[in-house]
């Protein structure tokens, strides 16, 4: 696997967009994308639809490095270009962390009820 793997809520508007946003920021370089509705392509890397609960994954092209929730999204947004400054200065903020962290839980737990649901949407990419 040469790409980062984004496993996303293909489901949720705000997800969906997010990933919409990222295919046009990075045109295909560095993330591809897989719904967490698709169970088939997750079972390639041994993640179960409950797995996702958590919050969205990103896979390191190597398979072996997991990000997932907060974490994850702080790690696309470090990868993106001029992302490494913004991830440090964020990081190093007294107690931005930990807002930023409780804020990706809260918009976790209420994204349905938040931004609202949608058909199914699959990334033009596709998987790896």
């Amino acid at each position: 696997m040469k790409y980062y793997l984004v496993i996303y809520d293909g489901f949720c508007n705000l997800c969906s967009n997010l990933v919409q946003m990222l295919e046009r920021l990075d045109s295909g370089r560095t993330f591809r994308y897989v719904p967490m509705q698709d169970e088939p392509a997750l079972a390639n890397w041994a993640i179960k639809t409950e797995d996702c609960q958590a919050g969205m994954i990103l896979i390191a092209p190597d398979g072996e490095k997991r990000w997932q929730g907060s974490e994850a999204a702080e790690e696309i947004a470090r990868l993106l270009p001029g992302g490494e400054l913004f991830i440090q200065a964020y990081r190093n903020l007294p107690g931005l962390k930990g807002v930023g962290d409780g804020c990706y839980l809260q918009i976790r737990d209420n994204r349905y009820n938040w931004f609202g649901q949608r058909e199914l949407y699959r990334s033009t990419l596709g998987p790896i």
